[in-house]
């Protein structure tokens, strides 16, 4: 049986995956549904995957995380103790993240191999160029994204979805979080295939 593949991203309502602006984490949008709801979704059997740029950005704040766990979102503290895949041509281990493993080489045949050999789920929370590789080689199985109520047509950074092919996409999941950001769960499926 072949583990599922989650691309889970953040993203505003006009696509970018990150800001430059002075809105904050999550927009400046979070609230305690949004946290419990995360936390629970990390509180499950599951290996994240990452490229080694969201790998990067993720190590610098371990330190401050494993030293001072109860200043951040209990989700981000549970998904540093779950057991990661970093696909990297350039990072070298050991790695500061407790359970990380590094696999050098082609990031689709990577996947292709830990969907046929995990037990558990796979997860990647960002790792945008990475995760649109995936979606062209028909190996991502759903896509979570959590769109917070901003547009940061300005400001936004990382297009989530440039670049990617073009899908259909059936909706599996949906719901409000505290009020005002929705995230949805879609299978996507190549269009025009």
């Amino acid at each position: 049986m072949t583990a599922t593949y989650t691309f889970d991203v953040f993203s505003s309502l006009d696509g970018f995956g990150t800001h430059c602006g002075d809105w904050g984490g999550y927009w400046g949008k979070q609230g305690p549904e949004l946290l419990e709801h995360r936390f629970a979704q990390f509180s499950e059997p599951q290996r994240m995957v990452f490229g080694a740029t969201t790998y990067r950005e993720n190590a610098e704040l371990l330190p401050s995380i494993v030293a001072e766990p109860g200043s951040w979102d209990q989700w981000l503290v549970r998904m540093k103790d779950l057991p990661a895949t970093i696909v990297s041509s350039t990072l070298r281990g050991p790695l500061g993240w407790p359970d990380a493993t590094v696999v050098s080489g082609d990031g689709v045949d990577v996947v292709a191999r830990l969907k046929e050999e995990s037990d558990v789920p796979l997860r990647s929370n960002g790792s945008l160029s990475l995760n649109r590789a995936l979606l062209a080689a028909g190996l991502v199985d759903r896509v979570q994204v959590t769109i917070f109520p901003v547009i940061t047509g300005r400001t936004g950074t990382n297009p989530v979805f440039a670049g990617a092919e073009d899908f259909d996409l059936e909706l599996l999941e949906s719901r409000t979080l505290d009020g005002h950001t929705q995230e949805l769960v879609y299978r996507p499926t190549r269009h025009g295939l």
